[in-house]
C-alpha cells in the first residue's frame, strides 16, 4: 500500500497491510537540539526532512491562522487583546487574513499525494481556541456569561472565514483530513460545561462540518487532556476523529473504542515511556494493539517527544514501532 492508501484504509476501518509509522506533530525544539548534540545531522531541521531522515511516512500540514502578523500582541502570556465589542471592532482589520493559501506549496504537496507518497491535512482554529486567544484565558471564561453576544460575533466571523478557506481550498485540492485546534480539556476533563458547548460552539460545528464531509475530508478535533466526556458532545456535532489522546490525562483508547465504534483516533502512545527502555515501550505498544486491530486508530506519540528522550531512545522507539506496525 502507498502512504495515502494506508491512511485511508485504517481511517475507514478497511483492511490494511500495516499501521502507518508517523509523527503527527513537529518535535520540541529542545528535543531536536539535544538530538543534534547526539548525532542528528545539523542540516536536518525542517519537520519534513526529519520525517524522511527517520523513515517516517510524510503527512503534510498547513495551519490557517485567524490572526494576521499585524495583530497587536497581548501585554503578557495568557492575556488577551479584546475586552469588549469596541476592542474587537478596532482589531478586526488584523483578523481573518486573506489570501491564506500558498498555492505553490499545495501544488507541490498534491503532486506527492496523487502519487500516494504523502497525506495532506490542514488545521483551522476552533470555536473555543480562537476566542480564548483574543480574550486571554481567564477573561474568556467570564465572557461566556458577561459578553455572550461578543462570543457569538467572534465565532460567527471565524466560521465565515473558515468556510471561505474551505471553499477556495477545495476548488483546487483534496486534503485527506483536517483538525480544529481547540485544547478544551485538561487532565480532569472539559474546561467548559455541556450547556456552554451547546450554545456557543456546537452551532458553528454543525454549520461547517458538513462542508468538510461533503468533500470526503475527515474532521478531527485536536484537544489535549482527558477527552472522554468531551467526545460525547463532539460526536453529535458531526466530528469524526480526535487526537492526541494523552495517556497521562487518563485517556483509554480501548474504552473510547467500546463506547464509540466508528471514532477515528491518532496518537495515544504515552510519550513518558519513551526513555524507560525496551520493556516499557513494548508494553505500551501491547496496550494499544487490540484497539489498532479494530481499525480507526493510527498510533503516534500523544504529543511531542519531550527533551528527556535521547536520540537512541527515539531510534529504539521507531524500531519497535515498525515491528508492531507489522504485527497489527
Amino acid at each position: 500500500m502507498t502512504t495515502r492508501e494506508r491512511f485511508r484504509a485504517v481511517m475507514n476501518f478497511e483492511p490494511f497491510d500495516r499501521l502507518p509509522v508517523v509523527e503527527w506533530v513537529p518535535w520540541w525544539d529542545e528535543t531536536t537540539a539535544r538530538w543534534h548534540r547526539e548525532g542528528l545531522p545539523a542540516s536536518i531541521t525542517d519537520r519534513y526532512d526529519m520525517y524522511r531522515h527517520f523513515g517516517l511516512e510524510v503527512y503534510y500540514q498547513d495551519w490557517f491562522r485567524g490572526q494576521s502578523s499585524t495583530c497587536p500582541p497581548p501585554p503578557k502570556h495568557l492575556a488577551g487583546v479584546v475586552s469588549n465589542m469596541d476592542d474587537y471592532e478596532r482589531i478586526r482589520e488584523h483578523l481573518y487574513p486573506w489570501p491564506v493559501i500558498d498555492h505553490e506549496m499545495w501544488r507541490r504537496w498534491s503532486a506527492e499525494q496523487k502519487r500516494g507518497d504523502a497525506v495532506i491535512w490542514f488545521t483551522l482554529e476552533g470555536f473555543f481556541w480562537f476566542p480564548r486567544r483574543l480574550f486571554g484565558v481567564e477573561q474568556h471564561m467570564y465572557a461566556f456569561y458577561d459578553q455572550p453576544e461578543l462570543i457569538h460575533r467572534i465565532n460567527s466571523d471565524l466560521c465565515a472565514h473558515s468556510e471561505k478557506i474551505i471553499d477556495e481550498l477545495f476548488k483546487h485540492y483534496t486534503p485527506d483530513f483536517m483538525t480544529f485546534a481547540e485544547d478544551m480539556s485538561y487532565n480532569h476533563g472539559p474546561m467548559l460545561s455541556k450547556p456552554i458547548f451547546d450554545e456557543f460552539l456546537k452551532p458553528y460545528y454543525e454549520r461547517i462540518v458538513p462542508k468538510l464531509k461533503a468533500h470526503g475530508v475527515i474532521p478531527f478535533i485536536d484537544s489535549d487532556g482527558d477527552v472522554t466526556v468531551l467526545w460525547q458532545w463532539l460526536e453529535p456535532a458531526g466530528l469524526e476523529g480526535i487526537l492526541p489522546l494523552e495517556r497521562q490525562a487518563g485517556v483509554d483508547v480501548a474504552q473510547l473504542r467500546r463506547e464509540h465504534p466508528r471514532l477515528r483516533m491518532i496518537g495515544a502512545f504515552d510519550k513518558m515511556v519513551m526513555n524507560k527502555g525496551e520493556a516499557a515501550i513494548r508494553a505500551e505498544f501491547e496496550r494499544l494493539l487490540p484497539t489498532c486491530r479494530t481499525g480507526g486508530l493510527i498510533i503516534s506519540t500523544d504529543h511531542q517527544p519531550p527533551p528527556g528522550v535521547s536520540l537512541d531512545n527515539y531510534q529504539l522507539y521507531l524500531k519497535l514501532f515498525r515491528e508492531y506496525a507489522g504485527k497489527v
